[in-house]
């Protein structure tokens, strides 16, 4: 408890003035996943698109920006894949379903319609989640065994083949070649899970790939291999782009480093053979989002501590934090008379001034409003619009801003100054501030004015706003414009 509250002082006492009110500019994301959900497959194609476009809405009511969509839970699609059957969450024996629809696509473009991010989730190595489950007649298994391992009862694809890095590279490439995702995002799960007395069954691969190497190096250079590969894929491909990576939340244990955190948990680099900081020193990762699920009182893996760790390991890149919205709402705070502690995490990620953002799990406990977690976030901790923020690193240049506004009603049109070529020629996204009577800077620095984020040229103002707007754009490395001159919308 003592080093708990010590860890608060010292982030309270660090001088990281708090911004009045809510940040313009935060990550907000949610994962929405799709593995062991099973109303996806018992509901039709109408049922689906109706069930997360109101998953959607609530998501925006809540304040989040970034969709995070599993759409490859285990080795198959929510989506329509040339490398790997519909997923068995969706459909059955790989069949595409019916009425067809495209899952992906269409939470692109519902997320997007709401001035949402979608960040497109993929899990690695995982084929099966459970002992005797059938794979689709048309799943690679079928073709390659040997290219698998089975541990624990479920298959994997074996880590240290080339052929399998290369098989993944594909999967994602096809991916961001064929649809508009703003980021591809990968979860903890890298060699699976350790389970006591049981070593991974990977001594023939080992045999002939090891290399005199020692196996913990060797397991590791072979999930670096697969990360800076996904790097190269987006670089040659969309390098807009963004890589982000979800790592189980301790690095490794000071007891085991010195420069480790002061806890006492399972380690990514010792036990799922993550070398996650290596990602971000290289530049091969654009985020990363630590799951910091502890509670705040934990004894082994306090929250404060980590959230203060994390802050100090970001290697130029952008950290978030993810958290657990049931634990955020079923502990109480200790360290405050909050009935709940999540008033207490999010200030104490915001007070860590390398900290750009949280992420909720799961996004289903939000839309459910469990313990009061969508009102006290709508009303409250995300209740103004928060831009996710730039990713300075892809581009020092900003778009030019919009121009030609014209205001027909209560339609306003722009067109995008889009000739400076920064990641990519367009800026797709702009931004609509209400100036409410303050001059333009002044309106456009307070994320209160911020009437909506818009994937296109146009807005419809909704019923009953009138007033003075203007407009910027946002490039795809999120990088804001100069605003626009002011126009009224009636």
């Amino acid at each position: 408890m003592k080093r708990i509250m010590v860890a608060i002082a010292a982030i309270a006492m660090a001088g990281y003035a708090m911004v009045a009110g809510n940040p313009k500019s935060e990550f907000r994301g949610a994962w929405m996943h799709t593995v062991f959900q099973g109303q996806y497959a018992k509901q039709s194609t109408e049922e689906n698109k109706e069930y997360l476009r109101r998953q959607l809405d609530s998501l925006q009511l809540a304040g989040v920006n970034a969709i995070v969509f599993q759409v490859r839970p285990s080795a198959d699609a929510f989506y329509e894949s040339k490398y790997e059957p519909w997923s068995r969450f969706l459909t059955k024996n790989g069949a595409a379903p019916t009425p067809y629809w495209d899952p992906l696509q269409f939470m692109i473009d519902e997320s997007h319609a709401r001035g949402m991010e979608l960040h497109a989730w993929l899990n690695p190595y995982r084929v099966t989640t459970s002992k005797n489950e059938k794979l689709a007649p048309n799943h690679i298994y079928h073709k390659h065994p040997e290219r698998f391992l089975e541990y624990d009862g479920k298959l994997y694809f074996d880590p240290a083949l080339p052929e399998n890095r290369e098989f993944i590279e594909n999967v994602v490439r096809d991916i961001v070649t064929r649809y508009d995702v703003d980021a591809i995002h990968m979860d903890d799960y890298f060699y699976p899970y350790p389970v006591a007395g049981k070593e991974f069954p990977d001594d023939k691969s080992y045999a002939k790939y090891g290399k005199g190497m020692k196996r913990d190096d060797w397991r590791r250079q072979n999930v670096d291999q697969l990360i800076e590969g996904l790097h190269n894929v987006l670089q040659q491909t969309k390098p807009w782009v963004r890589l982000g990576i979800s790592p189980f939340g301790v690095y490794r244990n000071k007891s085991t480093d010195p420069k480790g955190s002061d806890t006492q948990a399972l380690q990514n680099y010792d036990d799922l053979y993550a070398d996650v900081l290596l990602w971000t020193e290289k530049g091969w990762v654009d985020y990363m989002l630590p799951q910091l699920y502890w509670e705040i009182e934990h004894k082994r893996a306090p929250y404060p501590v980590l959230v203060e760790w994390w802050n100090g390991v970001t290697n130029d890149r952008h950290m978030y934090v993810g958290q657990d919205v049931m634990k955020c709402m079923s502990k109480k705070d200790i360290t405050t008379t909050n009935p709940t502690q999540l008033r207490t995490r999010v200030e104490l990620a915001r007070k860590q001034p390398n900290i750009k953002g949280n992420c909720w799990w799961p996004g289903y406990a939000i839309t459910s409003n469990y313990m009061g977690a969508c009102d006290s976030l709508a009303t409250d901790l995300q209740s103004t619009i928060a831009l996710v923020p730039a990713y300075t690193w892809m581009t020092t240049v900003t778009p030019s801003a919009p121009k030609a506004l014209n205001a027909a009603g209560k339609k306003l049109t722009w067109a995008p100054a889009n000739a400076d070529k920064c990641v990519t020629e367009d800026t797709p996204k702009f931004v609509i501030y209400s100036t409410n009577g303050k001059g333009v800077d002044e309106a456009v620095s307070d994320p209160a004015n911020i009437v909506a984020v818009v994937y296109g040229t146009e807005w419809v103002a909704p019923d009953g706003f009138s007033g003075e707007v203007v407009v910027t754009a946002l490039d795809r490395a999120n990088n804001e414009s100069a605003p626009s001159e002011a126009v009224a919308v009636k």
